[in-house]
């Protein structure tokens, strides 16, 4: 992008487009103008007859069109010049309007007509000094030309391709801004996905635990007292981490100083508080460890818990299970985590393809791991997830 910005920059004091093809048209008549009115008055004493003039201005007037008809300019500037030397006396440069047009068409890309124009001229110049004049000094003078005229399309040719490489510079430039752009929004959405996941984790489970708590409640309200009030004590703890919990995975939207959250994250150390808040909803839970516990990856320690998480809370909202198993095996490479209870699911029992299901397995395929979750032949429901680190 610099590279194209570069480009595009104008120069304050430099003219483009039509305005600079009209200053050159008008520059190259003045100057050759006067020229010739010098030469008229520095010899014998002559005038330039008026189609001299005429066929002057046609050639200088013709580079106004130079960058829209760049073939035809440079014929018309050839005829000019074939046509304005052999009648003219004294004559001038005026070969140097023949001279921009060839540098034109090649540098617009019109490399063969310039190179036949080209061509044509060395090979008309060629044949007149033969036929005028023997004098070697004037076929070295031929010959200079035509030198020139090739050195002039090689140039075109050149400034050509350098434009081309600019052009291609800056399209990639805009083709890989637009690659970071949409890696950016990308990362975005995955973000909001992130969060929008945490959300449901967290919500889904501890408002289903308030609403089981709220149930006991209201149904031990007066035949139990105290089971009630422990309740009401579970709902209060539940709806404290809910709100703990909010604040910590929507505080990466806030773009505010704030205190670094002091709470430990979310991971498998932390199964015991999240299975005592379980239990108090009537749940009993009994965890199992297989192999030598060890800290995990910090995305495979949350997708562990979380995925725990969201399997008991759906053991608590859609079955009558009175207990369930939480295993969790920590192999060389990688941790497998499985949630097993001994009810039978209730009608409204979510499918491999519910929301909390596929949330799983979403966690879990994207640490490139894998989830199942269906029902235990021997009873209940089991949801097992293979974590790789």
């Amino acid at each position: 992008m610099r590279l194209a910005a570069r480009r595009e920059r104008p120069v304050p004091w430099l003219p483009g487009g039509r305005t600079a093809d009209a200053l050159l048209a008008g520059g190259s008549f003045a100057v050759l103008a006067a020229m010739a009115l010098v030469s008229t008055h520095m010899g014998p004493p002559s005038r330039m007859p008026a189609y001299s003039w005429a066929l002057l201005a046609l050639t200088c007037g013709a580079l106004y069109f130079r960058r829209a008809h760049p073939v035809a300019v440079g014929a018309v500037t050839l005829l000019g010049c074939a046509v304005y030397y052999p009648v003219t006396e004294p004559d001038g440069p005026v070969v140097l309007t023949f001279v921009v047009a060839l540098y034109t068409a090649a540098a617009e890309g019109y490399l063969t007509a310039a190179i036949v124009l080209a061509g044509i001229s060395a090979a008309t110049t060629v044949a007149a000094d033969r036929r005028d004049d023997v004098n070697h000094l004037a076929d070295a003078a031929g010959f200079l030309l035509i030198g020139w005229f090739v050195a002039v399309v090689a140039i075109g040719g050149v400034v050509r391709n350098r434009r081309a490489y600019l052009r291609e510079a800056e399209e990639r430039a805009r083709v890989a801004e637009r690659g970071r752009e949409a890696e950016a929004r990308r990362r975005a959405i995955e973000e909001r996905l992130r969060i929008a996941r945490e959300l449901h984790d967290v919500l889904g489970h501890n408002i289903s635990l308030i609403n089981v708590q709220a149930t006991a409640a209201l149904h031990g309200l007066r035949r139990e007292p105290e089971r009630a009030e422990d309740a009401l004590t579970a709902i209060k703890q539940a709806s404290k981490d809910t709100l703990r919990e909010m604040r910590a995975t929507l505080g990466v939207l806030r773009q505010v100083d704030e205190a670094a959250p002091v709470a430990p994250a979310p991971g498998l150390a932390r199964l015991d508080e999240l299975a005592k808040g379980i239990a108090a909803a009537g749940l009993k839970i009994r965890t199992e460890i297989e192999g030598e516990p060890r800290p995990l990856p910090a995305d495979a320690d949350l997708a562990a818990y979380r995925i725990v998480q969201e399997a008991l809370t759906n053991v608590t909202r859609h079955s009558n299970a009175t207990s369930a198993l939480v295993r969790i095996r920590y192999g060389d490479d990688d941790v497998t985590v499985s949630v097993e209870d001994d009810g039978t699911p209730a009608s409204a029992a979510p499918s491999a393809d519910g929301t909390g299901i596929r949330g799983m397995r979403d966690r879990a395929e994207a640490l490139g791991g894998t989830l199942d979750a269906a029902p235990d032949p021997d009873g209940g429901f089991k949801v097992r997830a293979h974590l790789p680190l």
